[in-house]
């Protein structure tokens, strides 16, 4: 008779929550900014990840083309290592989806309203038309849910785990 593998009781190290929360933030980032173009090639929004990383500062031919949108996708990827930071830090212990959901308004309105100076390129709010704003606020609220349900429900089930293991005998 073969012998069965034991069962081992390992607890995930705090480090790992912490870097599932910053790669959860990169591709999320990657994610609902691909989302953005393509709801800009389908005229849902005026605005795509380039209009604000490169076109508001950079006046050249290049930041219309895919290349740019594709760099400023990966940039918001970048950028969106630090918003998984600040989530982790102040909300990583909230449940549910409403956290993400007022998380994710909450960006959108500081981009929009407190950081729109820093974006030339950018019009004001309400030069924008009403597609765009109902586009980019739900992008930013699937982007804050995305974030805070998944950094949330990493933290919670390793505390889970880490209550179970010291119920268990564990150290």
């Amino acid at each position: 008779m073969a012998d069965k593998p034991k069962q081992q009781n390992k607890q995930e190290p705090q480090q790992s929550v912490f870097l599932k929360a910053m790669i959860t933030g990169f591709f999320g980032g990657i994610l609902w900014s691909g989302v953005g173009a393509v709801a800009y090639y389908f005229n849902f929004t005026e605005l795509t990840a380039a209009s604000f990383m490169f076109r508001s500062f950079l006046q050249t031919e290049w930041t219309g083309t895919w290349l740019a949108e594709i760099l400023a996708i990966l940039l918001v990827g970048l950028l969106s290592l630090l918003i998984a930071i600040l989530y982790y830090i102040l909300l990583k212990n909230k449940n549910g989806i409403w956290p993400g959901l007022f998380f994710g308004l909450s960006l959108w309105g500081i981009i929009f309203f407190v950081l729109r100076p820093i974006f030339p390129a950018i019009p004001s709010f309400l030069e924008l038309n009403s597609d765009t704003w109902v586009t980019s606020g739900c992008l930013f609220i699937l982007y804050g849910v995305f974030i805070g349900y998944s950094i949330s429900y990493e933290y919670r089930e390793f505390n889970d785990a880490a209550n179970s293991y010291s119920k268990e005998g564990g150290v």
